[in-house]
């Protein structure tokens, strides 16, 4: 069972006393600061939630599953999420 964009921005709104409306450009909000501030590699920690930040990922050698030959990987950038407190207790509490 998961939560989709829609059903998040009902209950924040509900939850917040903010229309709809207003939860939806709230919640646009937010990822464009996530997007934005990732994109300049700086991380981004909500105290008790969460913290995102952008790594690095090493060029690697890795394998075509398909015809088994070795195939060059390049460097890169991947995200790392990592959970705060406040959701590890909720995640643990169930």
């Amino acid at each position: 069972m998961s939560v989709n964009r829609t059903e998040l921005v009902a209950a924040v709104a509900e939850r917040s006393s903010l229309t709809k409306t207003q939860a939806d450009a709230a919640l646009s909000a937010l990822q464009d600061v996530l997007v934005d501030s990732l994109g300049k590699g700086e991380a981004v920690k909500v105290t008790g939630l969460l913290s995102v930040e952008r790594v690095e990922r090493a060029a690697r050698t890795g394998r075509n599953p398909r015809t088994g030959e070795e195939i060059q990987i390049p460097a890169g950038f991947g995200v790392k999420i990592s959970a705060g407190s406040a959701l590890k207790k909720a995640v643990a509490a169930k």
